[in-house]
């Protein structure tokens, strides 16, 4: 079914980049996230097109039109074409033939209907030309106006071809999805539940993380909760009512979501952390942020006095803080300490890690040999450093460096 409604306007379609591949491939739609947030005026990211062509057919046709093709999944039919330094994902449309709920073997076919009945959720499954003109062929365009995000045919069916799909309608109803999640969806995620065991962490925490970046994943993390799903993933308590004040704390101070930070909000221990961060393989940028945001000591407090706040900044470094200023800030989100905290918050930004004026070869020049005693005076330096509001004035660090020395003769 086309419908009357069009993408002719959007910014995106008629780049230069966008029309050199369409031109080039001739017949191709494009599909997926780019016309489901156009309609739904939401950012548009990345653009995925289909077409009939084979993959072969699909390199031919754009290095024939001076565009560069890499097949960064053939197998599958994907290859990544670039035009203008920006790359399109261009799909061959696919029937399933085999699908053991984690992967599938395609066949490739001409057909759209077959492409689009093998996609996850109706809003997904809509395609537009190069004209703009939108192509509907499982009724998505109705769903998407209603915001409500349904599987296309029967939920157990697609859930049993790839089990992250129970994630997916989580994950794509807090993004996009309005009011109640589908009834029908969620009773077969509910029913296939225990095999989220069966997936690989790094596909888990992908969607995971991305959910928690929602402008309020609330809505959708209460029901997993409530269903025994959120408990396939996570083997411990959460505290989702801290994760809803970091929700109100980003929307009252206008703080971007952050998907990580709202992940360690869901745990009570660095342990906690530590196991979700092996069974979801999180990077190691990921777990060492997790690590430093849990392992703090003592929460901040909103009174805490500027030096000591100094002091901290200095030894756990500014994004660890900040980290911990926010949890801190989402414990105690009272409209009284507000502007307390978004003062941390802003001196926690402007945070510029002072030089510490003394170093090693200082410490020998004053007779001490060669060894582990040179850091231990270095430390005891430093902590004087720091209580002392990180003079920069070298002589009076040289000084208190000297009379530490002759202390310990």
């Amino acid at each position: 079914m086309t419908s009357t409604q069009t993408l002719a306007n959007e910014p995106w379609l008629s780049a230069a980049a966008t029309r050199r591949v369409m031109l080039a491939l001739g017949d191709a739609r494009f599909v997926g996230g780019c016309v489901r947030n156009s309609l739904l005026g939401e950012p548009v990211d990345d653009i995925d097109i289909a077409t009939p062509h084979s993959p072969d057919e699909v390199i031919r046709l754009v290095e024939a039109a001076g565009l560069r093709a890499v097949p960064t999944g053939i197998e599958h039919g994907t290859i990544t074409v670039i035009a203008n330094s920006k790359p399109f994902e261009v799909t061959t449309l696919r029937r399933d033939v085999t699908t053991d709920g984690r992967r599938a073997v395609v066949a490739f076919t001409r057909e759209w209907v077959e492409d689009a009945a093998r996609r996850d959720f109706t809003m997904n499954a809509l395609y537009a030309d190069a004209a703009g003109n939108l192509h509907d062929l499982v009724h998505g365009l109705a769903d998407l106006r209603a915001r409500r995000v349904r599987f296309i045919g029967d939920p157990s069916h697609r859930i049993a071809e790839d089990y992250l799909r129970i994630l997916r309608l989580f994950r794509i109803h807090a993004w996009y999805g309005r009011g109640a999640l589908d009834a029908d969806g969620i009773r077969a995620c509910v029913e296939a539940r225990q095999k989220l065991s069966t997936l690989s962490g790094e596909r888990i925490q992908k969607e995971m993380i991305k959910l928690m970046a929602a402008r309020d994943p609330m809505p959708v993390l209460e029901p997993m909760s409530e269903t025994g799903i959120l408990a396939e993933l996570v083997s411990c308590d959460v505290r989702l009512q801290r994760v809803q004040a970091l929700c109100e704390v980003d929307r009252e101070s206008g703080f971007k979501p952050d998907g990580v930070l709202r992940l360690g909000g869901l745990f009570s221990s660095l342990a906690q952390a530590k196991a979700v961060s092996e069974r979801w393989r999180l990077s190691n940028e990921q777990r060492d942020r997790l690590s430093q945001m849990l392992s703090g000591g003592a929460a901040i407090r909103f009174d805490i006095s500027e030096q000591e706040f100094k002091c901290r900044l200095y030894r756990t470094g500014s994004e660890a803080t900040l980290d911990q200023v926010r949890l801190a800030w989402a414990d105690d989100n009272r409209p009284g300490r507000r502007s307390n905290w978004k003062k941390l918050v802003a001196q926690a930004e402007a945070w510029k890690r002072p030089q510490f004026p003394l170093n090693g070869a200082d410490v020998m020049s004053a007779g001490v040999p060669q060894g582990p005693q040179v850091g231990r005076i270095m430390a005891q330096v430093e902590a004087w450093w720091i209580d002392n509001g990180f003079k920069d004035a070298r002589l009076q660090v040289l000084d208190e460096m000297h009379r530490i020395i002759a202390a310990l003769k």
